[in-house]
């Protein structure tokens, strides 16, 4: 066979198409733990405070050199508590004297905002010592990072805090719900807009997006993304991952049994109900026909009581 110089190009070209493409694949392939994994989530920013020091931030919108005091309170994952059904990993801190819960969401299981409501009621409830002033009770705000649309806006950040509905004076400022909707991110995130980047981190879905955040180099985004690679390599993740996915099995098992079970008792109730109607309806037309109510209480099975109701 005769070895051309065009033959020896088009084996070039081809090889160089196929390393573009397996490089295309590796940078497209999906992350197998994103950062919305609750037990990545927690481990990551319990394991690095500085991190999550930086994180929580950008989400309450001041410079990180203004939080004095910073102490994460749940930062323990015992394996037993993962294991549980309806297991919470949130991250519970204390920020400059205020009382901060950080939670990622990432299925919408309806009545989102009363179940955040009820979060911040226990914290807040829980918050005062015994004898002390109701003024002594910190301010609690609820962070929430969800994964789905919850609020009829474009907007990605919404705050909340009680208002007069009229002269929107506000109540108190010891009450605050942050909701960061992932699914409204714009798709370009300038470099210099740190809440946009730490979000994004959360939005990732692939090594490429992932690549791409750390093209920026951005210091806290490297080491956030490092930080990433090591906890997701870990023995100590992978494990505590196990007990929690088998919780996530349970938990959808749970529910999906309590749905089966309120279907049986909805189907049981509406015959019971229909059979009842029945005999409504045959004992009113026995009355109507001058039958003797002891015979019509046969056939119904409808009490003394009723048939006298309906005999009026």
């Amino acid at each position: 066979m005769q070895i051309t110089v065009e033959f020896l190009l088009k084996t070039w070209y081809t090889g160089i198409i196929l390393k573009i493409l397996v490089c295309g694949v590796m940078l497209m392939r999906k992350l197998e733990y994103t950062f919305k994994n609750d037990t990545l989530f927690k481990m990551l920013f319990t394991k690095h405070k500085d991190l999550l020091k930086k994180l929580v931030a950008a989400l309450l919108g001041i410079p990180v050199q203004d939080i004095q005091q910073f102490v994460v309170r749940n930062e323990e994952m015992p394996p037993e508590a993962l294991g549980e059904k309806f297991c919470r990993l949130d991250i519970n801190m204390m920020v400059n004297s205020q009382q901060i819960d950080l939670e990622i969401q990432v299925a919408y299981e309806g009545d989102y905002p009363e179940r955040v409501m009820l979060y911040w009621a226990r914290e807040f409830s829980t918050a005062l010592p015994a004898g002390e002033n109701y003024s002594m009770l910190p301010r609690t705000i609820i962070i929430s990072i969800i994964d789905f649309k919850l609020f009829n806006c474009s907007e990605y950040h919404s705050f909340f805090q009680p208002l007069e509905v009229t002269r929107h004076t506000l109540l108190s400022d010891k009450m605050g719900f942050h909701f960061f909707e992932l699914k409204k991110l714009p798709k370009d995130i300038p470099e210099d807009d740190t809440l946009l980047l730490w979000l994004s981190l959360f939005n990732a879905e692939t090594e490429e997006d992932l690549e791409k955040i750390k093209r920026l180099e951005v210091p806290e985004m490297e080491q956030a993304i490092n930080a990433y690679h090591t906890i997701t390599a870990s023995s100590e993740f992978r494990e505590l991952e196990r007990l929690r996915e088998k919780a996530r099995h349970d938990e959808a098992q749970a529910l999906y049994h309590a749905k089966q079970e309120g279907k049986q008792e909805g189907i049981q109730e509406g015959i019971q109900k229909g059979a009842s109607e029945r005999s409504i309806d045959i004992a009113k037309s026995m009355i109507a026909d001058g039958e003797p109510l002891s015979k019509i209480m046969h056939y119904t099975g409808l009490s003394l009581e009723e048939l006298e109701k309906y005999s009026r």
